[in-house]
Protein backbone atom coordinates (compact mmCIF):
# COMPACT_ATOMS: atom_id res chain seq x y z
CA UNK A 1 0.00 0.00 0.00
CA UNK A 2 1.54 3.08 -1.19
CA UNK A 3 1.90 6.36 1.12
CA UNK A 4 -0.46 8.50 -0.91
CA UNK A 5 -3.62 5.58 -0.54
CA UNK A 6 -3.04 5.51 3.47
CA UNK A 7 -3.03 9.20 3.46
CA UNK A 8 -6.46 9.40 2.31
CA UNK A 9 -7.66 5.75 3.91
CA UNK A 10 -6.44 6.74 7.61
CA UNK A 11 -8.07 9.95 8.05
CA UNK A 12 -11.30 8.29 6.15
CA UNK A 13 -11.50 5.84 8.55
CA UNK A 14 -10.63 7.26 11.70
CA UNK A 15 -13.25 10.01 11.02
CA UNK A 16 -15.99 7.58 9.95
CA UNK A 17 -15.26 5.88 13.43
CA UNK A 18 -15.51 8.82 15.54
CA UNK A 19 -18.59 9.60 14.11
CA UNK A 20 -21.66 9.22 16.21
CA UNK A 21 -23.07 6.08 15.65
CA UNK A 22 -24.26 2.96 17.46
CA UNK A 23 -21.28 1.73 18.88
CA UNK A 24 -19.60 4.94 19.79
CA UNK A 25 -23.15 5.57 21.48
CA UNK A 26 -22.95 2.63 23.53
CA UNK A 27 -19.29 3.21 24.58
CA UNK A 28 -20.23 6.65 25.47
CA UNK A 29 -22.87 5.39 27.69
CA UNK A 30 -21.39 2.60 29.59
CA UNK A 31 -18.46 4.63 30.21
CA UNK A 32 -20.67 6.93 32.02
CA UNK A 33 -22.80 4.13 33.59
CA UNK A 34 -20.01 1.17 34.40
CA UNK A 35 -16.81 2.90 34.01
CA UNK A 36 -14.01 2.74 31.25
CA UNK A 37 -12.47 -0.27 32.56
CA UNK A 38 -15.29 -2.62 32.47
CA UNK A 39 -16.23 -1.14 29.06
CA UNK A 40 -13.09 -2.78 27.79
CA UNK A 41 -15.10 -5.67 27.36
CA UNK A 42 -17.65 -4.41 25.36
CA UNK A 43 -14.97 -3.04 23.21
CA UNK A 44 -13.51 -6.44 22.95
CA UNK A 45 -16.90 -7.88 21.90
CA UNK A 46 -17.15 -4.75 19.21
CA UNK A 47 -13.81 -5.19 17.54
CA UNK A 48 -14.43 -8.84 16.69
CA UNK A 49 -17.75 -8.01 15.40
CA UNK A 50 -16.15 -5.34 12.93
CA UNK A 51 -13.18 -7.56 12.11
CA UNK A 52 -15.46 -10.71 11.04
CA UNK A 53 -17.61 -8.16 8.98
CA UNK A 54 -14.80 -6.20 7.33
CA UNK A 55 -13.11 -9.74 6.25
CA UNK A 56 -16.19 -11.56 5.27
CA UNK A 57 -17.77 -8.53 3.37
CA UNK A 58 -14.26 -8.19 0.95
CA UNK A 59 -13.96 -11.92 0.79
CA UNK A 60 -17.15 -11.70 -1.00
CA UNK A 61 -16.48 -8.74 -3.06
CA UNK A 62 -13.51 -10.43 -4.10
CA UNK A 63 -15.07 -13.58 -5.05
CA UNK A 64 -17.33 -12.22 -7.02
CA UNK A 65 -14.66 -9.95 -9.01
CA UNK A 66 -12.84 -12.75 -9.69
CA UNK A 67 -15.28 -15.07 -10.84
CA UNK A 68 -17.06 -12.44 -12.87
CA UNK A 69 -14.32 -9.68 -13.77
CA UNK A 70 -16.69 -7.64 -16.47
CA UNK A 71 -18.47 -6.62 -12.43
CA UNK A 72 -15.79 -5.14 -11.77
CA UNK A 73 -16.26 -1.90 -13.69
CA UNK A 74 -19.90 -1.70 -12.72
CA UNK A 75 -18.92 -2.01 -8.87
CA UNK A 76 -16.66 0.65 -9.36
CA UNK A 77 -19.58 2.57 -10.70
CA UNK A 78 -22.44 1.27 -8.19
CA UNK A 79 -19.61 1.55 -5.17
CA UNK A 80 -18.73 5.11 -6.01
CA UNK A 81 -22.54 6.48 -6.62
CA UNK A 82 -23.17 4.93 -2.60
CA UNK A 83 -20.33 6.25 -1.06
CA UNK A 84 -21.15 9.92 -2.52
CA UNK A 85 -24.98 9.07 -1.43
CA UNK A 86 -23.94 8.12 1.87
CA UNK A 87 -21.50 11.30 2.14
CA UNK A 88 -24.20 13.69 1.22
CA UNK A 89 -26.23 12.22 3.40
CA UNK A 90 -23.62 12.50 6.51
CA UNK A 91 -23.70 15.98 5.28
CA UNK A 92 -27.51 16.70 5.51
CA UNK A 93 -27.61 15.02 8.96
CA UNK A 94 -29.14 16.65 11.55
CA UNK A 95 -27.01 16.21 13.92
CA UNK A 96 -28.68 14.08 16.54
CA UNK A 97 -27.06 11.36 18.93
CA UNK A 98 -29.98 9.42 21.01
CA UNK A 99 -28.12 9.26 24.35
CA UNK A 100 -29.96 7.08 26.56
CA UNK A 101 -30.93 7.07 29.88
CA UNK A 102 -28.66 6.31 33.20
CA UNK A 103 -29.60 4.49 35.73
CA UNK A 104 -27.36 4.61 38.84
CA UNK A 105 -28.98 1.97 40.50
CA UNK A 106 -29.18 -0.45 38.16
CA UNK A 107 -25.98 -3.39 38.54
CA UNK A 108 -23.24 -3.66 36.15
CA UNK A 109 -23.19 -6.33 33.82
CA UNK A 110 -21.32 -8.89 33.14
CA UNK A 111 -18.18 -9.17 31.20
CA UNK A 112 -19.41 -11.87 28.95
CA UNK A 113 -22.82 -9.66 28.90
CA UNK A 114 -21.09 -6.54 27.63
CA UNK A 115 -18.46 -8.55 25.09
CA UNK A 116 -21.99 -9.87 23.43
CA UNK A 117 -23.08 -6.78 23.33
CA UNK A 118 -20.58 -5.45 21.42
CA UNK A 119 -20.57 -8.27 18.91
CA UNK A 120 -24.04 -7.80 18.36
CA UNK A 121 -24.07 -4.74 18.11
CA UNK A 122 -21.27 -4.34 15.22
CA UNK A 123 -22.58 -7.65 13.00
CA UNK A 124 -25.99 -7.04 13.46
CA UNK A 125 -25.86 -3.04 12.04
CA UNK A 126 -26.67 -3.33 7.82
CA UNK A 127 -24.70 0.16 7.94
CA UNK A 128 -21.92 -1.64 8.33
CA UNK A 129 -22.05 -4.22 5.89
CA UNK A 130 -22.75 -1.53 3.41
CA UNK A 131 -20.11 0.62 4.50
CA UNK A 132 -17.05 -2.11 4.30
CA UNK A 133 -18.75 -3.96 0.89
CA UNK A 134 -18.35 0.22 -0.72
CA UNK A 135 -15.41 1.29 1.14
CA UNK A 136 -12.78 -1.08 1.98
CA UNK A 137 -12.24 -2.40 -1.66
CA UNK A 138 -11.05 1.00 -2.68
CA UNK A 139 -8.05 0.35 -1.22
CA UNK A 140 -6.86 -3.14 -2.25
CA UNK A 141 -4.99 -4.61 -5.06
CA UNK A 142 -7.58 -7.11 -6.54
CA UNK A 143 -4.20 -8.23 -8.28
CA UNK A 144 -1.83 -9.19 -5.58
CA UNK A 145 -2.24 -11.44 -2.16
CA UNK A 146 -5.14 -10.57 -0.15
CA UNK A 147 -4.69 -11.49 3.10
CA UNK A 148 -1.60 -9.29 4.07
CA UNK A 149 -3.29 -6.46 2.44
CA UNK A 150 -6.79 -6.78 4.64
CA UNK A 151 -4.99 -8.26 7.56
CA UNK A 152 -2.95 -4.57 7.77
CA UNK A 153 -5.77 -2.59 6.62
CA UNK A 154 -7.72 -4.74 9.51
CA UNK A 155 -4.93 -4.00 12.08
CA UNK A 156 -5.52 -0.40 11.40
CA UNK A 157 -9.28 -0.23 11.23
CA UNK A 158 -9.48 -1.87 14.82
CA UNK A 159 -6.75 0.21 16.13
CA UNK A 160 -8.68 3.20 15.51
CA UNK A 161 -12.00 1.77 16.28
CA UNK A 162 -10.29 1.08 19.74
CA UNK A 163 -9.44 4.64 20.34
CA UNK A 164 -12.71 6.27 19.20
CA UNK A 165 -14.06 4.11 21.55
CA UNK A 166 -11.84 4.89 24.43
CA UNK A 167 -12.19 8.22 23.59
CA UNK A 168 -16.38 7.78 24.04
CA UNK A 169 -15.81 6.16 27.09
CA UNK A 170 -13.59 8.18 28.66
CA UNK A 171 -15.16 11.75 27.67
CA UNK A 172 -17.89 11.00 30.38
CA UNK A 173 -19.69 13.76 31.23
CA UNK A 174 -18.33 16.46 28.65
CA UNK A 175 -18.45 14.04 25.82
CA UNK A 176 -21.91 14.27 26.95
CA UNK A 177 -22.22 17.79 26.90
CA UNK A 178 -20.14 17.90 24.12
CA UNK A 179 -22.39 15.36 22.00
CA UNK A 180 -25.83 16.67 22.90
CA UNK A 181 -25.32 19.88 20.69
CA UNK A 182 -25.69 19.26 17.32
CA UNK A 183 -23.78 21.56 15.64
CA UNK A 184 -20.84 19.27 16.71
CA UNK A 185 -22.14 16.47 15.70
CA UNK A 186 -23.25 18.19 12.21
CA UNK A 187 -19.61 19.21 11.80
CA UNK A 188 -17.98 16.14 12.40
CA UNK A 189 -20.76 14.27 9.77
CA UNK A 190 -19.69 17.19 7.46
CA UNK A 191 -15.98 15.97 7.28
CA UNK A 192 -16.27 12.76 7.40
CA UNK A 193 -19.14 13.27 5.02
CA UNK A 194 -16.62 14.92 2.48
CA UNK A 195 -14.08 12.36 2.98
CA UNK A 196 -16.68 9.89 1.93
CA UNK A 197 -17.52 11.73 -0.88
CA UNK A 198 -13.92 11.98 -2.49
CA UNK A 199 -13.26 8.41 -1.96
CA UNK A 200 -16.76 7.50 -4.26
CA UNK A 201 -15.48 9.99 -6.69
CA UNK A 202 -11.64 8.27 -6.60
CA UNK A 203 -13.66 4.79 -6.51
CA UNK A 204 -15.05 5.48 -9.96
CA UNK A 205 -13.01 7.39 -12.11
CA UNK A 206 -9.77 5.09 -10.74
Amino acid sequence: MTLATLSVFIPTFFLVSLTPGLCMTLALSLGMTVGVRRTGWMMIGEMLGVGLVAVLSVIGVATVLLRYPMLFTAFKWVGGAYLVWLGIGMWRSRGNLAIPEIDDDAPPPPRGQLAGQGFVTAIANPKGWAFFIALLPPFLDFDRALAPQLALLLSMILTMELICMTLYATGGSAARALLEKRSNVRVLNRIAGTLIIGVGIWLALD
